[in-house]
């Protein structure tokens, strides 16, 4: 299940969705937003995104993922609009057999999104805002 959103992320329906017989290990990576950067105070995020080219590459990651790991099953779902402090942003959840293959997808798709996805951040602090690269 791969997904953008602009209502909030159900937790238990991936989770469900996550479900199997053969998995001994099912990982979730919650993106929640936090209230402070770098010591600066956050207001809000704001996320934006290119819908069609972000789908088709989060798929190639989770196409990609498949082929390194034995996924089981696999949910990726973005917020995109504004989310307050204390929302979550992004779920990843994987299944697997084992754990440490569920950990290492995990944290590859997480982290192959925010290198590759056309899904972009802006910081709204109480004395401005600033568009926020993945990885500066």
């Amino acid at each position: 299940m791969i997904a953008l959103t602009s209502t909030p992320i159900d937790v238990a329906s991936a989770l469900n969705y996550l479900q199997s017989s053969q998995a001994g290990a099912v990982d979730l990576f919650l993106g929640v937003v936090r209230d402070n950067t770098q010591n600066r105070p956050v207001d809000r995020l704001e996320y934006e995104a290119y819908d069609k080219m972000a789908l088709s590459e989060i798929q190639k990651i989770v196409d990609s993922a498949h082929h390194r790991w034995t996924l089981l099953g696999c949910v990726v779902i973005h917020r995109t609009g504004t989310l307050l402090i204390g929302e979550m942003a992004v779920l990843i959840g994987v299944a697997t057999a084992h754990r440490a293959d569920a950990f290492d997808a995990c944290r590859y798709i997480i982290d192959t999104i925010k290198q590759t996805v056309p899904i972009w951040k802006k910081e709204i602090f109480t004395d401005g805002e600033v568009w926020v690269n993945a990885h500066p």
